[in-house]
């Protein structure tokens, strides 16, 4: 059964690619840090996508269908969840991680080191603004890297203990069939409806950050 549509696994890749470059470009520093920026805006430009997309997207890809309260969370800590997709204390992962990478991306757009680098819009706020931002912005990575430990903790332990591969299903967008779970859409129509959307949010972002 299609779980996960093709727009939604693109997400989760190209992200976790940005996510690596940009780790790696902010260690290197020096002329690597040109790609860190790029890295950032092109992270914000997919957050920014998803975030619409959890309200448009196919079934299992809306923040409505896997982000519940307390009860639904409680029942899923104690194994009573059924069904595909995110189970509501996934969500709470899904979240956090959506979080702390979309503010790791706008605190970028106003941090500088007054040496050689800042942000985009780092001369649009006060000296001490940035100061603080840029701050924020340092401290934010240890949560960061804690946050996607423990995502791949839990599909570590999803594939060991439970013997439920979650790597696949974020591949080829299909998991077996659960009870009376529905389907995603996955169409030409859909993915076309997600092309507009990030090519919008890709203007966006040119016109605020890069012009």
């Amino acid at each position: 059964m299609r779980v996960w549509d093709l727009p939604v696994r693109l997400f989760h890749w190209l992200l976790a690619a940005l996510v690596a470059g940009s780790l790696v470009s902010v260690k290197l520093g020096g002329n690597a840090m040109v790609w860190h920026e790029r890295c950032g805006i092109a992270i914000l430009t997919l957050i920014a996508f998803r975030l619409i997309w959890g309200f448009v997207g196919s079934h299992h890809a809306r923040f409505a269908t896997f982000v519940r309260g307390p009860a639904a969370i409680l029942a899923s800590m104690q194994g009573r969840h059924r069904g595909l997709g995110h189970s509501p204390l996934a969500a709470l992962s899904v979240l956090a991680l959506l979080g702390a990478v979309g503010f790791q991306a706008v605190s970028g757009l106003f941090a500088s080191d007054d040496i050689a680098f800042e942000g985009p819009l780092a001369a649009r706020v006060s000296g001490t603004m940035s100061q603080w931002l840029t701050t924020l912005h340092k401290g934010n990575e240890t949560i960061l890297l804690g946050l996607i430990g423990l995502h791949v903790a839990a599909i570590a332990w999803y594939a060991i203990i439970k013997r439920r591969n979650l790597v696949r299903p974020m591949v080829t967008g299909d998991a077996p069939a659960s009870g009376q779970a529905e389907a995603s859409q996955d169409d030409a129509r859909l993915r076309l409806r997600a092309l507009l959307i990030a090519a919008g949010c890709a203007a966006a972002a040119w016109i605020v950050l890069l012009r």
